[in-house]
């Protein structure tokens, strides 16, 4: 892992969830995937001020309340609670602040104002949008072309196809008061906060306008991380909004991306409820590079139970093989790119070591608090 040039502490906004639904093998992959940055990090000497945000209103979550009839504050706050309830049994710790859309109204009204004042944002229909040709720097985070955005904004929450849009990648910052829907108070009139500056506002009060780290899933580089970066860009004056990028690929299921509106979901609820052990599942997520698509099959489950009872196995004798090397290895596998698959196969080797002859007292305590400290696997249950 490169040495970040980040003063006294490493700063980190991970994107967070819709609460509208269970939490799903892809969620729990990405906020895994930043839990062992953040280990790492501290390992190194690192501070880490790490920021996660809950979008405790939108789109998604007022359909499914409308669809079960219920209140969408209800569906927020249950689905928010058991999203915790998996990283705690996942043992992802927890960011230092965990922040939801609607607690932020203030910190997005601050923002929308200073775009105002700056003149980058129009009013259509009542509606408050973000002008992206006040953004010299789009496109610098995803570098991609004009139409792919385009196609990128259509399938992922944006309306490109919008009359009267001064620019079809212009970003909504305040949806003006629909009926039926949730309205707060504004300059502007009643409405409520658009997605991105949502994660704008929260990231800049919380971390600063340049933060370390910017992570989430790869679906997030566009439209979600470019706008919001160019809606701190403008405001603040101040580029880059983050020093580095890091995003989790897609896991796929049955043969398609893993989403909830496909429905072909694979719930970490679902398989505490049946029995399976929280660290088999932690241990399948780090055996893929988090930088590479790949598909959830029994397999990798089935794998991982084998590798958790002989990790298990292993560090339950008084002694064993010396572990220096073994904690060295990992460190270093951490530090190149993250590359859990290699930093699990580094155990792995110490395991099948610790099989034969082994008289190092220290060695079964030391991988087991490496497992722990680093990869956060408690090989203790």
């Amino acid at each position: 892992m490169r040495t970040l040039d980040a003063g006294p502490a490493v700063t980190m906004y991970v994107c967070g969830i819709t609460p509208y639904d269970a939490t799903h093998l892809g969620h729990a992959a990405t906020y895994v995937t930043f839990d062992v940055l953040g280990r790492a990090l501290r390992d190194s000497g690192q501070q880490v001020r790490y920021v996660q945000n809950v979008t405790d209103v939108d789109d998604p979550l007022l359909e499914r309340a409308r669809a079960t009839g219920e209140d969408w504050r209800a569906v927020a706050q249950r689905e928010t609670e058991l999203f915790r309830t998996d990283m705690t049994a996942l043992r992802v710790v927890p960011p230092e602040h965990y922040v939801g859309a609607v607690e932020s109204i203030p910190l997005v009204l601050d923002m929308i104002n200073r775009l105002l004042e700056l003149g980058a944002t129009y009013v259509l229909d009542g509606d408050v949008y973000f002008a992206v040709d006040s953004a010299e720097q789009l496109g610098e985070i995803s570098h991609l072309d004009r139409a792919t955005m385009i196609s990128l904004s259509r399938e992922n929450g944006g309306d490109p196809d919008r009359a009267a849009k001064k620019n079809p990648l212009d970003a909504l910052l305040w949806r003006a008061e629909r009926p039926g829907e949730p309205a707060w108070p504004s300059p502007f009139g009643p409405g409520r906060p658009g997605w991105h500056i949502e994660c704008a506002a929260i990231a800049a009060e919380f971390l600063g306008t340049t933060i370390d780290v910017q992570g989430g899933g790869v679906d997030l580089v566009f439209p979600h991380h470019e706008l919001s970066a160019a809606h701190v860009a403008v405001a603040s004056s101040s580029w880059p909004f983050a020093r580095t990028y890091v995003h989790q690929a897609m896991i796929g299921f049955e043969g398609h991306k893993m989403s909830k509106s496909r429905g072909n979901l694979v719930l970490v609820s679902a398989l505490r409820a049946a029995g399976v052990d929280p660290m088999a599942v932690r241990l399948a997520l780090l055996a893929h590079d988090h930088r590479q698509p790949w598909e959830w099959t029994p397999a990798d489950l089935k794998r991982a139970d084998s590798r958790l009872a002989a990790w298990r196995a292993a560090t339950g004798r008084s002694a064993g093989p010396p572990a220096e090397a073994t904690l060295t290895a990992v460190r270093a596998a951490l530090a190149k790119g993250l590359d859990t698959p290699r930093a699990l196969r580094a155990v792995d080797e110490w395991v099948a070591d610790a099989a034969g002859s082994g008289t190092d007292r220290r060695g079964p305590a030391l991988i087991r608090a490496l497992a722990d400290s680093l990869l956060g696997v408690d090989l203790d249950g």
